[in-house]
């Protein structure tokens, strides 16, 4: 008899994978009702996790209100596809490292028959509603989301409960210089901040004055407009401090009347200085040869 092959995470919809994950917290009101309650020591985390990093504290936090009120969500959880005396989690790990911490001895579970395609993909969804996730991890979530499971944007939005521009929007951050989505995802600028930055060839400079001058998204949006010339964040090649308004203003001014480049290198305290002209062909030098004779 041909073995029959079993259905592709894809074709239960997302919708119907979402019908099971629940945010991780404590905060529902109401609770499913579990298949099982299983020993803790039953239980293994899915080795496949994407998530690596859980906050202490937030553990704490977690262990603590989870020996107030028991785990309210249970858990989901498959058969270990390695051992069948053990389950495997789907979703709900933050919560069973919650309850080894409060101690307990057993959880509920909601046993469902997952294949690996779509405990990744789990994962992933369950990744994306956690109340504390920066939007370069978001943006993440949806790109693979999308690229490894076909999903649309109109799909994951009608699915996750978003709007169609939220994921968009979230999306387009992903086209960011890495050192810009690194200080994305340390908090050191919002999301509007970031989308003012998108596409713009000076994108991780703008990024760092606006984090230096702590300016507003709508000033940032204003920087990103009209350019590095107003940014004043030039170093003298000695590394020194940012030069001062007046330098950068002579440096304009000296650039737009010579149509070239120019980089006045002036140590604060001395009285001489260095004046760099960059020119981009013969022509250009001719021309400056002949605005420095007069002729």
């Amino acid at each position: 008899m041909a073995k029959t092959t079993k259905p592709r995470g894809l074709g239960r919809g997302l919708s119907a994978l979402m019908a099971d994950v629940q945010p991780d917290g404590q905060a529902a009101e109401t609770s499913r009702r579990p298949d099982l309650t299983v020993p803790i020591d039953s239980i293994r985390p899915n080795p496949d996790q994407p998530r690596r990093s859980f906050d202490d504290d937030a553990l704490e936090e977690l262990a603590a209100s989870i020996k107030e009120k028991g785990v309210i969500q249970p858990l989901i959880v498959r058969r270990d596809p390695s051992n069948d005396d053990m389950y495997q989690i789907v979703a709900g790990e933050r919560r069973w490292r919650a309850s080894q911490r409060a101690q307990l001895h057993s959880l509920p579970v909601l046993v469902r028959d997952f294949d690996d395609t779509e405990v990744l993909e789990i994962a992933i969804i369950e990744n994306i509603q956690r109340a504390d996730l920066n939007p370069v991890d978001e943006a993440t979530g949806y790109r693979q989301l999308m690229d490894r499971f076909g999903h649309t944007q109109d799909q994951m939005a009608q699915a996750l409960g978003k709007s169609r521009s939220h994921i968009a929007n979230l999306l387009r951050l992903l086209n960011l210089p890495e050192p810009v989505l690194g200080w994305l995802a340390a908090g050191k600028l919002t999301a509007g901040h970031a989308r003012a930055l998108v596409g713009h060839d000076d994108a991780t400079k703008l990024a760092q004055h606006v984090i230096q001058k702590q300016l507003s998204v709508r000033d940032t949006e204003r920087l990103a407009k009209s350019g590095l010339p107003s940014v004043g964040t030039k170093r003298s090649p000695a590394g020194g401090n940012a030069k001062d308004a007046d330098t950068v203003q002579i440096e304009n001014e000296l650039a737009a009347h010579l149509r070239m480049k120019v980089s006045i290198d002036h140590k604060p305290g001395q009285d001489g200085g260095k004046l760099t002209i960059s020119y981009n062909s013969f022509e250009q030098l001719d021309d400056l040869l002949r605005a420095l004779s007069g002729s």
